[in-house]
């Protein structure tokens, strides 16, 4: 991120542009809507320039720049079409530590402007970093027909009330927990609709009627995060992310997803990789229990569907067993993510009619499963975890039944941009996987559906397949 976005408070701090043409004329409309005291410096002044200075908005001075005028200033907008001026004003002017921006020149720019959505006190800024100007015109357009024309309202009862919250509670999550009440309950409708001094009235009454001591109950969401791609989450999944107050999340969450966690929620690293645990799965659990009984909002994320060879059934019964409340939002297992994003239909009428999810986790240098039940006719197998036991699974398949030149795929990091596959045959993949660069995280799936990957893959516009070939 090459440009930190900030706001400038503009009270009782003095603006410079020097320019007046009409595209000064813009940026002197947009430093009007802030408390800046503006001064405009040029030698030809256009009429609505003019006007602002009749007007008593800014101090006009009908002359040549002179080095001295960024003396005092706070920002400077160089709006001229002098391109040795510009460069002696930006090199002066940041020589002096000062905030320059000369318009639509970025490498002159210390400062850019973005586009906002004004509903002051809530304003909304967006930037591309000077380098799609028409792609934030588009984003700007989608938002200003999102947001409430009264979100301003709501923010302005935000503020005459924020004193007498933070006095009330005592602590930042109760404050937190108050406001997000009064955000999806009448309360803000009444403020949205023009309804103030109803408003007013009914937080007042809430305010009254909150103790300041009463303990916050602690919740728990398990949240699948889905395989890996942020674009698959839920909108509840992400509703609730928004709200965490503690995050304990494993290595499969991707840091797209961690992203888009509330800013200043707390976050716990469990992850689990081959024979490391970060956090034993019994500590993991006592973890959830503790910071919801500290009255926290505990996001549990988990990469997959928690209840997909995601331990969240184990997670669950602790939860229960010392009496807490807790949500499941289910996601997207990595099965139908891996299936979708590589082109490899898990069913298909003429390949197969069912599908078995089993995990090919290791135990005692064993993968214990139902090897019959699982070799049946027009059947796909899907095996989580299973690329350590690659070879024990081939050899059982095979002993059990299944032909050697069944196909089979291995999908690494799916619907990622680092999403990888490697094809093959029971008989071969063991060694083609060896002499490639497959790596865990990867999912297996095994059976004829698998050959459908080359003529489905290359039409599929979700395929991000990097294909291996050792």
């Amino acid at each position: 991120m090459r440009y930190f976005p900030i706001f400038v408070d503009t009270q009782n701090q003095h603006c410079l542009v020097v320019g007046a043409g009409e595209v000064a004329a813009r940026k002197i409309e947009l430093l009007l809507k802030t408390e800046a005291q503006i001064t405009v410096v040029a030698p030809e002044v256009t009429p609505t320039v003019k006007t602002y200075a009749e007007q008593g908005k800014i101090s006009l001075l009908e002359r040549r720049f002179r080095d001295t005028d960024i003396q005092d200033q706070t920002l400077i907008f160089v709006a001229t079409n002098n391109s040795q001026l510009n460069q002696h004003i930006h090199e002066i002017a940041s020589k002096a530590g000062l905030m320059v921006n000369v318009v639509d020149n970025p490498p002159l720019c210390r400062f850019i402007t973005p586009a906002i959505v004004d509903r002051s006190p809530i304003v909304i800024a967006l930037s591309s970093a000077g380098v799609a100007p028409v792609l934030l015109r588009y984003l700007r357009q989608k938002l200003e027909t999102l947001i409430p024309q009264r979100i301003s309202q709501l923010g302005r009862l935000f503020e005459q009330f924020r004193d007498k919250v933070k006095q009330h509670f005592n602590d930042l999550d109760s404050r937190r927990a108050f406001w997000e009440e009064v955000m999806e309950g009448d309360i803000a409708e009444q403020a949205l609709n023009g309804n103030h001094e109803e408003a007013v009235k009914a937080i007042e009454s809430k305010l009254a009627n909150s103790s300041a001591q009463q303990p916050l109950a602690g919740t728990v969401y398990l949240i699948g995060a889905g395989p890996g791609d942020p674009e698959l989450l839920t909108f509840k999944a992400l509703r609730i992310m928004q709200k965490a107050d503690v995050v304990v999340y494993d290595r499969l969450v991707s840091s797209d997803i961690l992203e888009m966690v509330r800013r200043d929620a707390e976050k716990v690293y469990v992850g689990k990789a081959k024979s490391k645990h970060t956090l034993p799965q019994d500590d993991i659990n006592h973890l959830l229990v503790e910071r919801a009984k500290a009255g926290q909002r505990v996001v549990r994320l988990k990469g997959g569907d928690p209840f997909v060879f995601g331990r969240g059934g184990e997670e669950i019964e602790t939860l229960i067993e010392h009496e807490i409340n807790f949500q499941v939002i289910p996601g997207i297992t990595a099965a139908t993510g891996a299936a979708s994003y590589s082109g490899i239909p898990l069913t298909h009428r003429a390949h197969a009619q069912s599908v078995v999810f089993a995990t090919g986790h290791l135990k005692d240098d064993t993968i214990d499963l139902d090897w019959p039940a699982l070799v049946q006719k027009n059947q796909t197998l899907v095996f989580y975890m299973g690329l350590t036991g690659l070879h024990i699974i081939c050899e059982q398949l095979i002993q059990h039944g299944l032909a050697p030149s069944t196909p089979i795929a291995l999908v690494q990091s799916a619907t990622t941009h680092e999403q990888q596959i490697l094809t093959g045959t029971l008989e071969n993949i063991v060694e083609r996987a060896k002499q490639s660069t497959i790596a865990p995280p990867t999912l297996i799936i095994v059976g004829s559906v698998v050959s459908l990957h080359e003529s489905f893959a290359p039409y599929n516009q979700l395929n991000r397949n990097k294909l291996i070939q050792p």
